[in-house]
């Protein structure tokens, strides 16, 4: 019996070793068509990194694609690549590669996270809302599509954030609960003047209790230790 080897295509090397992003369309979109991420919770500043970024862009161009999604209003909303964007603006570029994804909220919330979350600069605040988006989109989904209970749903949801993000569960936690805060005192998380530890405690303060402690702080010029937290 002949064999039906010769009629079975193989793979070719460059087949095999291509990923799904570099077999996506990359377009040159111009940049005034490209939108922030609405509710972005990630800076984006020209600081000594972003001139370094902007540098290695006019020497070498964008080496890794943006990644957007059409928006119903026209243009594109960025999912990744806010820093990329920024500094082909400083360069006065019209244009910038892009491939264009069709994703829903949830599934664009999470690429936004995941492709900054890793940054080692980034500041309590930025961390703490970005692990938050991500639980919430993941928790949605989870509600779609898991047969399981809720409460089963929540835990595995906060166990994928928390292993995608390298950190354990409690740090997530503890992380998301600063959002609890007003803004004057992330504010003080975000300059350091106070540690996380005893941020995550004032947490549990109402928000009128966390503005009277407020008004206190800034009388007695002082902020409260752990213990006293």
């Amino acid at each position: 019996m002949k064999s039906s080897a010769r009629h079975v295509k193989l793979a070719s090397v460059d087949e095999l070793f291509t990923s799904d992003t570099e077999r996506e369309k990359v377009e040159q979109i111009p940049l005034t068509d490209l939108h922030p991420f609405v509710n972005h919770p990630f800076r984006v500043v020209n600081d000594d990194k972003m001139q370094d970024t902007a540098e290695s862009i006019r020497e070498y161009g964008v080496l890794v694609p943006a990644i957007a999604r059409p928006r119903e209003d026209g243009g594109y909303e960025l999912v990744s690549g806010h820093r990329r964007h920024f500094a082909c603006q400083l360069l006065g570029l019209e244009t910038m590669p892009v491939i264009v994804r069709d994703l829903d909220d949830d599934a664009a919330t999470i690429i936004m996270v995941d492709s900054n979350i890793q940054r080692e600069t980034l500041l309590p605040s930025e961390r703490a809302y970005a692990l938050k988006m991500k639980l919430d989109a993941i928790k949605r989904q989870g509600s779609r599509s898991d047969l399981t209970s809720v409460q089963n749903a929540q835990k595995l949801s906060a166990e994928k954030v928390a292993d995608e993000a390298g950190m354990s569960r409690d740090q997530v936690r503890r992380f998301i609960r600063l959002t609890e805060l007003i803004p004057e005192l992330m504010t003080k998380v975000d300059n350091k003047e106070i540690g996380v530890t005893p941020a995550v405690e004032l947490s549990y303060l109402t928000q009128e209790e966390q503005v009277l402690l407020l008004d206190a702080m800034e009388s007695e010029q002082a902020v409260p230790s752990y213990a006293q937290s």
